[in-house]
């Protein structure tokens, strides 16, 4: 193994309902920022440990509850974000100043570490831009490999997202996120015409029971509220709705899960049943275009607008 494989030994940790089901390979991966070729390699030096007992298959599924432990401090976690240049992680700042930054996250920019994803994310090009977050999220302002991130938008999802300098500041705009004082819009384009203008899709979300690394609509799912509005109808190429949207909740995957529910699923999501061919869209069409929040320091009402990105404009110019 080599010496930027090595992680330190971690403190037991219980899997979370989140990850409940998923691979030990895929959580591994999660909880420690690692790829999956220095997983596999931490499984096969037998340092991993679910209630105890060494892990040999790294297709093994971890249940709730489950206790895991890394062994043999040989190896263990990385004690903070790697951070990344602007030519490995590139990304818009819209605003800064003392408190907090607003960024306009290109799409295909993973926000945090995760599954093969260690160093190439937003966190780490965050960090690179300013270093005070390291501190910060240390002081309260988020998590070591989430400093200052209050929201997070998908891998394939554009637009803004606002980020806290100081714990005061993280406080604060996470208390307007559960509050639903921080107003969220997102443009997005769906398959099918929508009968109803407008509208609210009222509906549970939690992780699909048959797919573990997709979301579902499922009774013991978290509430989630999505309001919408049609701006505009089209038939050719094919038929497509393009709305306004506007998150009441914050779910994982919520805009993607709540209209492939009602079944409209957002063109070009293959992953919700949105695959659109004729559309020549590489991915999901959903941008985050507009944050509203008071700013944390001054309480000043904010609002900052993302317009529409260069591919989703070539999508919309294709549509009659």
């Amino acid at each position: 193994m080599s010496r930027d494989d090595q992680v330190t030994s971690s403190e037991p940790i219980d899997i979370p309902s989140s990850l409940d089901n998923e691979r030990i390979d895929r959580v591994l991966s999660i909880l420690l920022a690692r790829s999956r070729k220095a997983v596999a390699q931490l499984i096969e030096d037998g340092v991993i440990y679910l209630n105890g007992v060494a892990v040999c298959d790294r297709d093994r599924r971890v249940q709730k509850g489950e206790i895991l432990e890394v062994k043999n401090g040989a190896l263990v976690l990385d004690e903070g974000l790697r951070p990344a240049s602007r030519d490995v992680v590139s990304f818009d700042v819209i605003y800064e100043d003392s408190s907090i930054v607003v960024v306009d996250k290109p799409a295909g920019l993973v926000v945090h570490p995760g599954a093969g994803h260690a160093h190439d994310t937003l966190a780490s090009g965050l960090v690179a831009r300013y270093p005070d977050l390291v501190a910060a999220s240390a002081s309260g302002a988020g998590e070591p490999m989430r400093p200052g991130i209050v929201h997070r938008l998908d891998k394939d999802t554009s637009g803004l997202m606002v980020i806290a300098r100081t714990p005061a500041a993280y406080k604060q705009l996470v208390n307007q996120l559960s509050t639903r004082e921080m107003g969220r819009t997102y443009e997005t384009l769906v398959v099918g015409h929508i009968s109803s203008n407008e509208g609210v899709i009222e509906a549970p979300i939690g992780r699909s029971r048959r797919r573990p690394t997709q979301m579902a609509i499922t009774s013991a799912g978290r509430e989630a509220r999505t309001r919408y509005r049609v701006m505009r109808r089209f038939e050719h190429p094919i038929v497509t709705s393009l709305l306004e949207v506007n998150l009441e909740t914050g779910r994982t995957h919520q805009i993607r899960v709540h209209f492939s529910a009602i079944g409209h699923p957002v063109a070009g999501d293959k992953r919700y049943g949105g695959a659109a061919r004729d559309l020549l869209l590489n991915r999901p069409f959903l941008h985050a275009k507009e944050l509203r929040f008071r700013h944390p320091e001054s309480g000043e009402e904010r609002t900052f607008i993302s317009s529409l990105p260069e591919d989703l404009r070539a999508v919309l110019a294709r549509l009659s």
